[in-house]
């Protein structure tokens, strides 16, 4: 069955949304995005996803669509035209078509193009991967140097995803000047001893609304954090490690570049952060 998607004010069937060919997400990369994760038909961290795509928009100096401020019912009347019980919410901001390819900005008058489309994924709490956990291995981290700003710049991390399954593995964490900058769609974290370890925020990654979440959770459940660069060897030396994304929420990570982490097995520092987390956002879910 065809879904509903949103298209710059419009909700029609996907077969029937299009845009222009001179829209400078497709020819230039031009655009920013932001997925939203949906438990019980409810928005996990809306507030945090929409403060994040308003700073992306702002720090590549792209005006805010039209229907900006009526973003959060244009989700909840996807996620009801769609039925969508567990899934995710893709949504992107491009800076539009000035009519021809050119690589300087058009002139303000053009409008952004304001695309959402729903994804239905059952059993995205209940994922049976997180109590087997995940195997990952290193690449180089080759992506341009502002990681803060969630941009549709995906080519490397799609590469990264790909080496990985050609590795038999799961996933891939980036590394740069000998420390690892995060996963290919996700944060990078590792647990020694009572204590979570993950790289402080930067241009160098993403600020993950999944992370200050977890962070927090951790915090509040007397945890220790540290925000700091990490290495590979540390990582393959930790009790455990694990990644957290708005698809994945807390996924625990069991292998390194072929060295197990701990036990080999999912530790308990990333299964009670994860069940923390799912028990709060469903609490606080819009």
């Amino acid at each position: 069955m065809s879904r509903t998607v949103y298209l710059n004010g419009d909700y029609l069937p996907e077969e029937d949304a299009k845009i222009s060919i001179f829209d400078r997400s497709f020819l230039m990369a031009d655009g920013v995005y932001e997925v939203t994760s949906v438990l019980g038909g409810k928005l996990i961290d809306f507030a945090g996803h929409s403060k994040r795509l308003e700073r992306s928009l702002s720090e590549l100096e792209m005006q805010k669509p039209d229907a900006f401020d009526d973003l959060l019912e244009i989700h909840r009347e996807l996620v009801r035209l769609n039925d969508i019980d567990e899934g995710m919410i893709y949504l992107q901001v491009s800076r539009g078509s000035a009519g021809d390819r050119d690589f300087t900005y058009p002139s303000a008058d053009v409008k952004p193009t304001l695309v959402l489309f729903t994804q239905s994924k059952p059993n995205l709490a209940d994922n049976p991967v997180a109590k087997i956990g995940i195997k990952v291995i290193s690449i180089e981290d080759q992506r341009w140097g502002r990681r803060d700003i969630k941009t549709v710049q995906l080519l490397y991390p799609s590469m990264g995803k790909m080496m990985a399954k050609a590795a038999g593995c799961d996933d891939a964490w980036m590394v740069e000047d000998g420390a690892v900058t995060e996963g290919t769609s996700n944060n990078a974290y590792i647990v020694k001893g009572n204590t979570i370890i993950t790289r402080h925020l930067g241009t160098e990654i993403l600020h993950g609304i999944t992370r200050a979440a977890v962070l927090r959770f951790a915090l509040e459940a007397q945890m220790k954090v540290e925000e700091r660069p990490f290495t590979i060897q540390e990582a393959q030396d930790a009790d455990e490690a694990f990644i957290t994304s708005a698809s994945t929420f807390v996924m625990p990570v069991v292998e390194i570049d072929g060295a197990a982490i701990g036990t080999g097995n999912p530790g308990p520092v990333a299964a009670r952060l994860r069940e923390i987390y799912l028990e709060e956002s469903r609490n606080a879910a819009l």
